[in-house]
């Protein structure tokens, strides 16, 4: 083997090394960032537009996953499930208005941010592209007993956000 091929060959093996020490810090990353969503779990009770809600999270699948279930007064009760996918944590909406929107994180680069950040990856159950349905998620840690929660909505071509406060339940 030439002088140049060994060097090419060590050129990629260390490229390759190093790529993996990148993956599993941004793994290491989003598992962080999963365990300070899971801090949620327990009761939470909120308001939106003068109607009581509520949320549970609850981890479940041995710990791998977290359900949310939210509870808006007088309405039928909506899940959320999230989980760690890689480098990203993923999150997928089991709605009331019959569909199932997808999302998922940018790469988790600080575990320690207060905001996770789901976006649109696909969505199932939709009759027809005009249906009610959710386009992204953000979830506000304010600290251990407040959690603001914005969901990004579109229906029938229009585009909104509806924003709802929760507190921790106390014992």
């Amino acid at each position: 083997m030439s002088c140049a091929s060994r060097f090419v060959m060590l050129f990629v093996l260390i490229f390759v090394f190093l790529a993996g020490i990148a993956q599993g810090m941004s793994e290491a990353e989003s598992e962080a960032a999963f365990r300070q969503l899971a801090s949620l779990v327990g009761e939470w009770n909120g308001s939106y537009e003068g109607a009581g809600i509520s949320a549970s999270y609850t981890l479940t699948a041995d710990g791998s996953a977290l359900m949310e279930e939210f509870r808006p007064a007088s309405k039928p009760v909506m899940v959320t499930m999230f989980s760690v996918d890689g480098d990203h944590l993923v999150a997928t909406h089991y709605c009331s208005a019959g569909n199932q929107p997808q999302m998922r994180t940018k790469t988790i680069a600080d575990a320690k941010a207060n905001v996770l950040a789901f976006s649109l990856v696909r969505i199932t159950g939709m009759k027809s592209p005009g249906d009610w349905h959710n386009t992204g998620l953000e979830i506000h840690l304010e600290d251990n007993d407040h959690l603001t929660q914005i969901w990004s909505w579109k229906y029938q071509g229009k585009a909104g956000t509806t924003v709802f406060h929760f507190a921790r339940k106390k014992t």
